[in-house]
Order: C-alpha cells, then sequence, then structure tokens
C-alpha cells in the first residue's frame, strides 16, 4: 500500500521508511485533486484586523482561532477557506455584528 501526504505547498509525497520521496509529475497529475474554482480573492485579513483596531492575539481570541492561524494568513502562509473566509467576508462588511455575535455570553447578574 502507497503511503501519500500532501505537503502544504500543494506537494504530494511518499512516504517510505520514514521519509518522503517526491512523486513523479506524472504520478501527481494522476493522484492530484482538481484545484477548487475560486472566484473572489480573500479578505486581507491584516486589514481587516488593523480596521477593527486589534492585535493578532486579539483577533484570534475573538474568532476563536490559533494565533498561528492568523499569523499564517498574514504572511501568506496559509489562505483562509471555507467557513473562515465566509466568515472573513462577512466581517469585512460588518464587523461590529459579527463580533457581537462571537462574544461570550454575559451571564445574568
Amino acid at each position: 500500500m502507497q503511503r501519500l501526504r500532501l505537503k502544504a505547498d500543494g506537494r504530494i509525497v511518499e512516504l517510505r521508511d520514514g521519509q518522503e520521496f517526491p512523486l513523479a509529475p506524472a504520478l501527481v497529475e494522476m493522484t492530484a485533486a482538481p484545484a477548487p474554482c475560486e472566484t473572489a480573492p480573500p479578505p486581507a485579513v491584516r486589514d481587516l484586523r488593523r480596521r477593527a483596531q486589534l492585535t493578532q492575539l486579539e483577533f484570534a481570541a475573538r474568532l476563536g482561532v490559533p494565533v498561528e492561524t492568523i499569523r499564517n494568513w498574514e504572511q501568506g502562509k496559509r489562505v483562509p477557506r471555507g467557513p473562515a473566509r465566509a466568515l472573513l467576508a462577512v466581517i469585512a462588511h460588518s464587523p461590529e455584528t459579527v463580533f457581537a455575535a462571537l462574544a461570550p455570553e454575559q451571564a445574568p447578574a
């Protein structure tokens, strides 16, 4: 059985004896999943965070993600996808509403 790993940069490598070996280009084409069609670029996370006047740590806490995730998005190491991408798009239009909805509920006094 062949063990494959998808690397963060999109490469596919084979795992053998604890080491990674790049797959031949022809094999990569056969095993790689088609790239998703994305029409709009993801929102600029740094710009959204700065407009909200939050630090990376505060922004991460409000979204409920690790601060490393915010750093990776801002540095272009990763791209927000799926629900995170949708949430950032909503934040771009109405940050106060999103942050209010995500805020922890206050216990009645």
